[in-house]
């Protein structure tokens, strides 16, 4: 058996085949061993992730073993040059289109994982999942055309200085969708604000986003308008955003006076029972509702209510029922609202 093998290794054609078919038992046994464990780690854990990324490189690298038995085999055997170039450059393409399509199912495997998960991670969510996905292709396929062009010799000198020069050109051509772009990409990773969340822009346009695109966020107003606003303005401007604190529960204030001589102690009972007769106000410690005196003014005491609403969709409502509360209250307690007054003398002519 020695004297067999010893007589096939030395001869050229001989080696190089002994060294295929080693290198394709070798790439069979590779194949089973990472299919069997990615079964096993499926069977031990609730992501599927993993068994995914044990999929995507089992036939990599079962044809890697296998590409790399091809190249010790020629090795060994006596070629002419030229057909030696254009087998290393076969081979180093394949190999580049396996590790491609295995790199390309795992990007796909982790950022669908990234946008299943978008309450934790804010920058990758199911809308803009696709441009993720493209973006990354698009550099992986670009890295595998320049190795394949490196492999068969090819110069990409010229091309990548061309593809620099348009890509400048486009960059000034669409500069506002870029910027766009960039800055809705930063809105979705910093979060300043969130889809339902009731936002005060920089004009003092209020409304409640509905959408956070990549190019614009649209909100819509008190008025059922939707109000579009390019990201680039959203990230530079000053927000306000309601519904960013603690909790959802926001504080109104409702500005009045009272006529110079009126029972403050008195006043200030009343609007506190006022307050607490409307269900639409939040009553409990620490957000119960108070009033607050504030300054002598010109023709009474200036005094705010102070109430805590639930949500900031109720302001309006809110300080509607109040208003009207307080009026019919006063008007039933004889409290005077005071308004300017003047007197007017007419002297006669002499």
């Amino acid at each position: 058996m020695s004297d067999v093998f010893g007589a096939v290794w030395s001869d050229p054609g001989g080696r190089a085949a002994l060294t295929l078919a080693i290198a394709a038992v070798l790439a069979l046994i590779v194949d089973r061993l990472v299919l069997g464990l990615a079964r096993r780690v499926a069977t031990r854990t609730r992501w599927t992730g993993d068994d995914i990324v044990l999929g995507a490189i089992q036939r990599p690298l079962a044809w890697s073993v296998l590409l790399a038995g091809v190249w010790l085999a020629q090795r060994g055997v006596d070629l002419p040059e030229d057909v030696r170039g254009v087998l290393m450059a076969v081979l180093s393409t394949l190999l580049v289109v396996f590790w491609t399509v295995g790199v390309v199912r795992i990007g796909q495997a982790g950022l669908g994982h990234l946008s299943r998960e978008h309450q934790r991670y804010d920058i990758v969510q199911p809308r803009t999942l696709p441009l993720f996905d493209m973006g990354f292709k698009t550099f992986v396929l670009g890295g595998s055309v320049y190795l394949v062009l490196l492999a068969w010799g090819i110069d990409v000198t010229a091309w990548l200085a061309s593809a620099g020069v348009i890509g400048i050109a486009v960059g000034f051509a669409a500069k506002d969708t870029l910027a766009n772009l960039f800055a809705g990409l930063f809105i979705l990773a910093d979060a300043p604000y969130r889809l339902g969340d009731f936002v005060v822009l920089d004009d003092g346009t209020r409304g409640l986003v509905t959408e956070i695109g990549l190019r614009s966020t649209r909100l819509l107003t008190r008025d059922d308008i939707a109000v579009i606003v390019p990201n680039s303005l959203m990230s530079a401007g000053r927000i306000i955003n309601e519904s960013a604190g603690p909790s959802a529960h926001e504080r109104v204030r409702c500005p009045l006076s009272v006529a110079y001589g009126t029972d403050l102690d008195k006043v200030r009972s009343v609007l506190e029972d006022v307050v607490a007769g409307l269900d639409i106000f939040v009553r409990e410690a620490p957000r119960t509702p108070r009033v607050r005196f504030r300054r002598f003014g010109d023709s009474g005491v200036e005094l705010e209510v102070l109430a805590w609403i639930r949500d900031p969709a109720q302001r309006g409502p809110a300080i509607d029922l109040l208003i009207v509360a307080i009026h019919k209250r006063f008007v039933a307690e004889r409290i005077e609202i005071p308004y300017p007054k003047r007197d007017v003398y007419m002297h006669p002519r002499t």
